[in-house]
C-alpha cells in the first residue's frame, strides 16, 4: 500500500514538472527584447566582489574586468577577512580604478550577503559616486571566478534604458567545461536554466537573480533598506524576489554571460548544491510576501519554485518505489509460474525519465554548435542521470537543516 501511494504521489509530481518545464520551454522560445528608449544616457558601473581566500583565481578575474570597454567603471574587492594573498593581489591591480575594502574578525566571516552589504555601505561613505544619482549607477555582483564576455556591460545596460528594470541576471557558463564530463554537466545545468527557465520567466514576470553576473540599480538597492542582501545561504533568491515585491522589473539578458569555474570532483559539488538547497529552504519564509506583493501569474511561479525542494525530495522517493513495485511485481510472477511482463512498459518509463532531454540537447545545441546534435543528445540523456547529484544535495541539507547548522559551505577554487 505505501509503495503505491509513493509511486502515485512521485509520478504526479514528475508529470507535473513535465508539464512544467513544456510551458516554460515554449516560453522561452519566444523572442523578448529591451523596452527601446529615445533617451538612452550613460550610466556608471561598479563591479563588487566579495572575496574570502581567492587568491588562486582572483587575479585573472580582475585582469579581464580591467580589459572590459568601460575605462570608467570601478572595481571593489571586499576582502572578507581572507588568509591568503587575497588583499595582496588586489593591491597590485590598478589602484585608481580597484578599491580594496577589508573586513576583520569577529565581523568578517558571516557569509556573502553580510558583506555585500558591508561593501555597499563602503561605497557611500567613500564618496566615489558623488555627482552621479542613484538611479544612473549600476552594481554588477561577480563572484572571484566570474570571467564577464566582452561585451556584457553593453548587453546589459540596454535593459536599464526602461526606468522601471532594477536588475538584470545574464547568463552563466563554465569556462573549464571542456576538462572533463563533470564539469560539461554543470555547463548543461546552467544553459538550460537560464536558457529555458529565466527566458521564459521574463514572459511571466519572474526572473530571479543568480549569485554571479547579477547587475543592479543602485537606487533599486536601496529601495529594500540598508542591507539589501540577506543573511541566507542564497542571498541571490532573496535579492530577486525582495526587488519583485517592492515592484521593480528582473530581466534576463540571453545574449551575454559571465563564466566561472565548475566544481571538479562528485563530493565538493554535492556540497555547493546541499547550500543552495538549504537556501532554498530558508527562502519559503517568503512566500507570504510574494502572495501579499506580487501579482497574478509571477506570484504562482515563484511560488512553485520555492516550493521545489518539497518536490524534488519527493521525487527522490521514486527510484525506491520503483524498486519496490518491480520486487512485488517479480515475487506475484514467480508464484503465479509465469511472467506478465511487457517489453512495451518501457516506452512510457523511457518517456518519463528522459523526454526533457530532447528540449536540452536543442538549447544546448545552440549554444555549442560545434559538438553536433547527437553528441548533445547524448550529454542531454547524461544530464538527466546527474540531475540525481540533486537528491543527495537535498537530503544533506535537510540533515544541516535540522541540526541547526546555518554555516557557510564555501567552495573551493582550483
Amino acid at each position: 500500500m505505501l509503495t503505491t501511494v509513493l509511486l502515485g504521489l512521485s509520478t504526479a509530481v514528475i508529470v507535473t514538472a513535465l508539464a512544467y518545464n513544456t510551458g516554460m520551454f515554449v516560453l522561452s522560445r519566444r523572442v523578448a527584447r529591451p523596452t527601446a528608449t529615445d533617451d538612452p544616457h550613460p550610466r556608471r558601473y561598479v563591479f563588487l566582489m566579495a572575496c574570502l581566500n581567492e587568491e588562486r583565481v582572483l587575479a585573472e578575474s580582475l585582469r579581464r574586468l580591467l580589459a572590459l570597454p568601460r575605462t570608467d567603471a570601478l572595481v571593489l574587492v571586499v576582502d572578507d577577512a581572507s588568509q591568503d594573498r587575497t588583499a595582496e593581489i588586489v593591491r597590485a591591480a590598478d589602484p585608481a580604478r580597484v578599491l580594496l575594502h577589508q573586513r576583520q574578525l569577529p565581523n568578517a566571516r558571516r557569509g556573502k550577503g553580510a558583506a555585500l552589504n558591508d561593501g555597499l555601505r563602503y561605497l557611500a561613505a567613500s564618496g566615489l559616486l558623488a555627482g552621479t544619482a542613484p538611479e544612473d549607477v549600476v552594481v554588477c555582483v561577480l563572484d572571484a571566478d566570474g570571467r564577464l564576455e566582452p561585451g556584457a556591460v553593453a548587453e546589459a545596460d540596454r535593459f536599464f534604458d526602461d526606468p522601471a528594470t532594477g536588475a538584470v541576471q545574464i547568463g552563466v557558463r563554465m569556462y573549464n567545461r571542456h576538462d572533463r564530463l563533470l564539469c560539461r554537466m554543470q555547463d548543461m545545468e546552467f544553459v538550460v536554466y537560464t536558457d529555458v527557465f529565466q527566458a521564459g520567466r521574463r514572459h511571466v514576470g519572474s526572473v530571479g537573480m543568480g549569485g554571479n553576473g547579477q547587475f543592479m540599480r543602485l537606487s533599486a538597492l536601496r529601495s529594500l533598506g540598508s542591507e539589501p542582501w540577506s543573511d541566507r545561504l542564497t542571498e541571490d533568491l532573496d535579492l530577486g524576489i525582495r526587488l519583485l515585491a517592492a515592484g521593480w522589473r528582473n530581466e534576463y539578458c540571453a545574449t551575454a554571460a559571465v563564466h566561472q569555474q565548475a566544481v571538479l570532483a562528485v563530493r565538493p559539488l554535492v556540497r555547493q548544491r546541499s547550500r543552495w538547497f538549504q537556501g532554498h529552504l530558508q527562502a519559503t519564509r517568503l512566500v507570504p510576501t510574494v502572495l501579499r506583493e506580487i501579482p497574478g501569474r509571477a506570484a504562482a511561479d515563484l511560488v512553485y519554485h520555492l516550493s521545489s525542494p518539497a518536490l524534488l525530495l519527493l521525487t527522490s522517493l521514486l527510484p525506491l518505489a520503483f524498486l519496490a513495485g518491480a520486487v512485488g511485481f517479480l515475487t506475484d510472477s514467480l508464484a503465479a509460474g509465469h511472467s506478465t511482463f511487457s517489453p512495451y512498459w518501457l516506452i512510457p518509463l523511457y518517456l518519463l525519465a528522459f523526454a526533457p532531454a530532447y528540449a536540452y540537447a536543442h538549447v544546448y545545441r545552440q549554444r555549442e554548435a560545434q559538438l553536433g546534435w547527437w553528441r548533445c543528445l547524448l550529454l542531454a540523456h547524461l544530464f538527466v542521470g546527474y540531475g540525481y547529484l540533486w537528491f543527495a544535495a537535498g537530503w544533506w541539507a535537510v540533515g544541516r537543516t535540522v541540526r541547526g547548522r546555518t554555516g557557510w559551505l564555501k567552495t573551493a577554487r582550483t
